[in-house]
């Protein structure tokens, strides 16, 4: 994992990317994992308006964000790390019936909408060496399958940037998320500014982060 996450990665990453101003490295952050090109997005109210009375266990989470695609699809998109191997399937449920439950706190009036949740990895789990996969939940009446959920898992250490001159934008994000020696981090940072911008609100964060 990149160093300058390490202190609770969830915490770090919600204080800096969980703002308006923050919308366009969300937005290009969800259009490189997800593929898609989004039209509107905006924060959704949830993790601002509750996480101080949540307890420690439940108080996970980067961002809620609900986004409108050029296609006028609406998706509710949560993301969130997870660092610790022991109860990885229920972490992810428990995350994704808490982004898509959420959609009851909006107050205003707009409709349910399908959900996805983006989990990055700090670990190896699945037995395949695909480092990025979706996970759908199937019905056992022939093959339905039901696409309101939607699980994309990113395990980071298992991606290998084999060309640094011919990666796409989702690997930037990876091997950002990763970690990186300095070199690759700058050719990252060339190439996308909100990269380079998250960044910058990272080491921000650490100098200007007091002790509570």
């Amino acid at each position: 994992m990149n160093k300058k996450l390490i202190s609770n990665s969830n915490y770090v990453l919600r204080k800096v990317l969980n703002s308006e101003s923050s919308l366009e490295i969300l937005r290009n952050f969800i259009e490189a994992i997800l593929e898609v090109k989004i039209e509107e997005i905006k924060l959704n109210p949830y993790l601002e308006k509750k996480a101080k009375y949540l307890p420690h266990e439940e108080n996970f989470g980067i961002a809620d964000v609900r986004i409108r695609t050029r296609e006028n699809e609406e998706i509710n998109v949560g993301i969130q790390f997870l660092d610790g191997i022991y109860y990885i399937q229920t972490k992810m449920l428990m995350y994704y019936a808490q982004i898509h439950l959420n959609q009851l706190e909006y107050e205003d009036n707009r409709e349910f909408a399908r959900t996805a949740t983006i989990n990055l990895v700090d670990f190896e789990y699945f037995s395949s060496q695909k480092y990025d996969k979706v996970i759908r939940v199937q019905s056992n009446e022939g093959n339905v399958q039901l696409e309101e959920l939607e699980m994309h898992v990113i395990e980071l250490p298992k991606y290998i940037c084999n060309n640094l001159d011919n990666i796409t934008a989702k690997e930037e994000w990876i091997l950002y998320l990763k970690g990186c020696d300095n070199i690759t981090l700058e050719r990252i940072k060339q190439n996308n500014k909100n990269i380079k911008l998250l960044d910058e609100l990272i080491e921000k964060y650490w100098h200007e982060e007091k002790m509570e």
